[in-house]
């Protein structure tokens, strides 16, 4: 709780925390907005595909002329890590690929790495995570986009002597989601094609996080940072509101949904008709916590916790995110004190390719929120198991052979370059986590 009293003493010793940027995008824009608020904290270099439109970004978020010209602006990432005097990377480009590649450099180049690209990290971040901590830097999830905020509160449920029944986040779901494509989910937005178009909003993007492929990415990220466990069968997406989280979100055995306690899961924003559930979590995250005690189970009556009728289960939560707004405490709690705000410590989950229709041999497949595939979460013993593809590769890769719809799609169904670097990593990081991953498979009815 000093971080803001540390970085007053890094100001006035003129020794600012320097920030280099990856992607000034949504998540970058909003990171942007609170740096001249933050005495301090320096931007020292933006990266993006176009540095005009990043320097447009920075005028829109109300940086002006002195701030804007003691920022270099390029494209080129590498470059920027390399020769830019900084303390942190942060890396919001989204691309998996390009993630891996800058982290790396990030790491070899001494730099604190922050991924906001939660889509490199389930790919490879359990094997990013380990170089950074042999070089002796910090790899952090990004604090304010939901792993990183669920990953705190399991922590402080832990560290405060709680047992974790559960943990995740809620948006809104329903199962015919997972089909959707691009073409047709502003509908589900309440949007129209000009609306979307016009606001510059991309559909394949919005896409992911309807149709289930970016809650099993942020999922499996915070069943590697907490050592939590995937359900066997992916996520239920039960609808449930806050009030209900004690309830839905307990064992079985105990009248919930859970085939076991200290799993990840999503909760829904609506009802299986298309109903609002009353008090969604849609924005927020949550954990659902047992008291270890009659004294403990006490306690949470008399102060007004929510709780399931037994009393022993009871829920915290967090209504709201605010991404790029709150990721000042991943870079400080980097550059200051030398902790992550959340890392992969295992591979205990994955999230895999699941065809969206039929698709035939030949087929290109085109990645998160597009028109063949959706993301999966599946445990990380299973996914070894099957040869699963993982969501993060299957971009721009043809098929061999014939997927039917809803079926998982293995490495095998698709011509993959094994010389690829990002494949390489993928396959290297596989290879080194195989045996936690399998110690940790799921058994159900283990309480």
């Amino acid at each position: 709780m000093n971080l803001h009293h540390m970085l007053k003493s890094r100001h006035a010793e003129g020794r600012p925390v320097r920030v280099v940027l990856i992607g000034a995008g949504k998540f970058g824009s909003m990171f942007l907005a609170q740096v001249p608020h933050t005495p301090g904290l320096e931007v020292a270099a933006i990266v993006d595909l176009s540095p005009d439109r990043a320097r447009e970004a920075c005028r829109i978020v109300g940086w002006d002329d002195a701030r804007l010209a003691a920022t270099a602006f390029t494209d080129d990432g590498m470059a920027a890590i390399a020769r830019t005097p900084a303390d942190v990377v942060i890396e919001a480009t989204g691309n998996p690929a390009v993630g891996i590649r800058h982290a790396r450099a990030a790491i070899a180049a001494g730099r604190h790495i922050v991924m906001v690209n939660v889509e490199a990290d389930v790919l490879a971040g359990p094997l990013l995570a380990e170089e950074a901590r042999s070089a002796g830097v910090v790899y952090s999830l990004a604090y304010g986009d939901q792993p990183a905020l669920t990953a705190e509160m399991v922590d402080w449920a832990r560290a405060t002597g709680f047992r974790v029944i559960a943990a995740g986040k809620g948006t809104k779901y329903l199962p015919a989601y997972h089909d959707v494509t691009p073409d047709d989910v502003w509908g589900h937005y309440g949007l129209t094609p000009q609306e979307a178009q016009a606001a510059g909003m991309n559909p394949q993007m919005f896409n992911s996080f309807l149709d289930g492929t970016k809650s099993a990415i942020e999922m499996a990220a915070i069943a590697n940072a907490t050592g939590l466990d995937v359900p066997e069968c992916g996520l239920a997406f039960p609808p449930c509101g806050v009030d209900d989280l004690p309830h839905v979100l307990r064992p079985r055995s105990d009248g919930g949904i859970l085939d076991k306690p200290g799993v990840v899961e999503v909760v829904s924003s609506l009802e299986r008709d298309g109903r609002p559930v009353f008090r969604d979590l849609r924005w927020g995250v949550y954990v659902v916590l047992e008291a270890p005690n009659d004294y403990a189970a006490a306690c949470f009556r008399q102060y007004g916790l929510k709780t399931d009728a037994s009393g022993r289960y009871a829920a915290m939560y967090k209504p709201y995110h605010l991404i790029g707004l709150e990721l000042n405490i991943s870079v400080l709690s980097a550059a200051l004190r030398g902790e992550p705000t959340g890392q992969p410590l295992g591979f205990r989950g994955d999230a895999v390719a699941v065809a969206k229709r039929d698709l035939k041999a030949g087929e290109m497949l085109d990645g998160e929120g597009g028109y063949t595939v959706w993301g999966r979460l599946m445990p990380a013993a299973q996914s070894l198991s099957l040869g699963a593809l993982p969501i993060g590769l299957a971009h721009k890769v043809r098929l061999s052979r014939d997927v039917a719809h809803g079926d998982v799609l293995s490495w095998s169904d698709v011509e993959m370059d094994a010389a690829n670097d990002t494949v390489k990593t993928r396959r290297a990081m596989e290879a080194r986590f195989a045996d936690v991953a399998q110690q940790h498979k799921p058994k159900l009815g283990v309480a």
